[in-house]
């Protein structure tokens, strides 16, 4: 959420809450959550590397690489070497460099939280406890509660404070009830974050489970992504949805999913993209074949990692950018 005035805040809500409570979709919802730029890439063994420069990179920073000499892209990546080394001892491992690649695709969620950050750090100690995120999103409807009796929709303030709040705890992973700008990422992006999987099945499971028996049946199942307005038939694709909840959303055929269903559906084990680039760049590289790389290994294969006018493939600077 970004911070914006109280009253701004209110006037959105309000208007939200008015929307999602009329609102009647058609369309088809998504609620499986999926990498999002490699597994929309095709991994080309070409000269030109470029996906393993957009895999290391990320895709502006990339374009970024392609303007600048050989040499000062050589210098950049030797400074980028020393931060995926996290533990020092001069070798980046396969590890190392897939936690590299995972974090550089994640990159749009760290500068969201960079936008924001400053709405909700109030008293400018560079952490956001739970009392300033609250106040900043929820001290209209804290000093006025009598205004929101009526709202009756899952996603009125008083049901979403407590969600909130759970949430924050999880994200909070030293249980000082103040975000650094880690747990605050997490926090805001749940579903970017390991440890805070089970936060986003149990926030699907409540936001699908109208009748409260803890689970989700085939007719709940639809609802999330069909309303049925006209009394007509149902389109083909709905069809086909309630076949794969029986086939295989529904795994122990109880005729509803539980957590673990839940997980399984919107969580699905796909191919890992970064593990496979990561073992692609150490096998391309590792000249002595110890399974990992030292920085001259790296700067000897430079142009398999990032791009220079010597290997231009053609597309123009997006932005500037001095430092990754």
């Amino acid at each position: 959420m970004a911070g914006f005035s109280f009253s701004f805040s209110l006037v959105c809500a309000v208007l939200l809450s008015a929307f999602l409570v009329n609102a009647k979709p058609t369309l088809r919802k998504e609620r499986v959550l999926r990498d999002p730029e490699l597994s929309r890439q095709v991994h080309e063994d070409n000269k030109s590397y470029q996906y393993d420069h957009e895999a290391f990179l990320g895709k502006d920073e990339a374009k970024t690489f392609d303007q600048l000499t050989p040499e000062e892209s050589r210098d950049r990546l030797s400074k980028i070497v020393d931060r995926i080394d996290g533990d020092a001892d001069g070798y980046i491992t396969t590890d190392e460099l897939n936690a590299w690649i995972k974090r550089v695709q994640k990159r749009y969620v760290y500068e969201n939280v960079g936008k924001v950050w400053a709405d909700y750090d109030l008293n400018k100690d560079n952490k956001i406890s739970w009392d300033e995120y609250k106040q900043a999103t929820y001290g209209y409807y804290l000093a006025n509660p009598e205004e929101f009796e009526d709202a009756t929709d899952q996603f009125s303030f008083k049901k979403m404070l407590p969600r909130d709040e759970r949430r924050f705890k999880a994200a909070d992973l030293n249980g000082d009830l103040a975000a650094d700008r880690e747990e605050f990422t997490s926090f805001l992006h749940p579903e970017e974050f390991e440890h805070m999987k089970n936060i986003v099945v149990l926030e699907t499971l409540e936001d699908i489970d109208k009748n409260g028996d803890g689970h989700v049946d085939e007719d709940e199942y639809i609802a999330d992504m069909f309303a049925h307005e006209d009394g007509g038939p149902e389109p083909d694709w709905v069809r086909t949805e309630r076949e794969q909840f029986s086939d295989f959303r529904d795994l122990n055929k109880d005729g509803k999913m539980d957590q673990d269903e839940i997980r399984h559906w919107i969580m699905p084990q796909d191919y890992d993209h970064a593990q496979a680039e990561a073992r692609h760049l150490v096998y391309e590289s590792d000249q002595d074949k110890d399974q990992k790389l030292t920085k001259e290994e790296i700067l000897d294969n430079w142009n398999m990692f990032v791009g220079s006018q010597a290997t231009n493939y053609g597309e123009d600077l997006t932005r500037n950018h001095d430092e990754l």
